[in-house]
């Protein structure tokens, strides 16, 4: 009877797995492991990892929890009542065998759907994994658990989150004006907003430059890369918690000069483009509250709120 594999080593095997997206022929001849024991000792390690890191991935359930993440937003990115940033990215598969267009998305390739809200330091608030590529974009929102929890008035009164021209326009979820014609007050609120929800894009480019295991379509069941999915997102969070020194080296993530409000891009930047955006989540209808909300920050971002160096960004 063969020995058991050691818990380290089935660390080392999970970690390099996510981290140089190596595949099972190539674990197997660097550690001396079946491929076979490698299939079945991912999904379990990374069960061990979400399950032992689960407190680093969580909404905000305190008053002194929304005030941290309120006075983030704001101090960093000058963005008042704001409590996260929103995207959606599709996670590239291998897709199963008889599964027909089920995970077939708009890119012509396969996908799973990986919806993120992410606080003002670039980590994961929320994630939902797991909607295949071919679905509705604008279902893949309305069907995550947070949806719902927004719908119910999860965050503070008058709070909002920002998302791109892809969402809804919300009371709680403030987009950009997309007309072409816009006015400088317009302009300068889309700048605002896009000043503070780069964060999310950040946090992408930074997961994926950091586990190569998104670098290609992933070659497992579905299962599986729901799995892989959050137990990078869980790393990623504590890693900016524990290692910040060592996982954001130098020149990785995106430097703003606060009084220029120049931009020096991160070198992860190169990354991002691995992960297709999700498109169309929602409608182009939004309530009066809505619009009066909006602008009502455009108002701000042009009077009391405006920040030195807003009129050199709009053309």
């Amino acid at each position: 009877m063969r020995d058991a594999i050691p818990a380290q080593i089935k660390l080392e095997i999970t970690l390099s797995y996510l981290a140089t997206g190596m595949n099972y022929r190539s674990l197997q001849h660097f550690f001396r492991v079946s491929k076979s024991a490698i299939s079945r000792l991912i999904p379990e390690v990374c069960d061990a990892i979400c399950d032992k890191l689960k407190e680093h991935i969580k909404v905000p359930s305190t008053n002194e929890e929304w005030t941290t993440l309120e006075r983030g937003f704001y101090q960093k990115w000058n963005f008042p009542k704001c409590y996260g940033a929103l995207d959606g990215k599709h996670i590239e598969i291998r897709a199963p065998s008889n599964s027909g267009s089920t995970f077939f998305n708009y890119k012509k390739s396969n996908s799973i759907v990986l919806m993120a809200l992410v606080d003002y330091d670039y980590c994961f608030t929320y994630i939902d994994v797991g909607a295949n590529g071919s679905a509705s974009d604008g279902a893949v929102f309305r069907n995550c658990s947070l949806f719902e929890k927004l719908e119910n008035n999860l965050l503070p009164q008058g709070g909002v989150i920002v998302g791109d021209d892809a969402f809804p326009l919300k009371q709680y979820l403030m987009k950009p004006y997309s007309s072409k014609n816009l006015s400088y007050e317009e302009k300068f609120f889309n700048y605002r907003l896009s000043r503070c929800r780069r964060i999310v894009e950040n946090a992408f480019g930074i997961l994926v430059s950091r586990f190569r295991i998104f670098e290609k379509p992933i070659a497992c069941n579905i299962n599986t890369v729901d799995k892989i999915v959050y137990t990078t997102c869980t790393l990623h969070n504590w890693l900016r918690h524990n290692s910040t020194s060592t996982y954001l080296p130098h020149g990785s993530c995106d430097i703003e000069d606060t009084n220029t409000g120049e931009v020096i891009t991160g070198t992860w930047r190169s990354q991002i483009t691995t992960l297709k955006s999700v498109r169309n989540l929602g409608t182009n209808y939004y309530s009066r509250q809505a619009k009066a909300i909006r602008n009502d920050f455009k108002r701000y971002f042009t009077n009391e709120g405006q920040v030195p160096w807003q009129n050199m960004m709009i053309h």
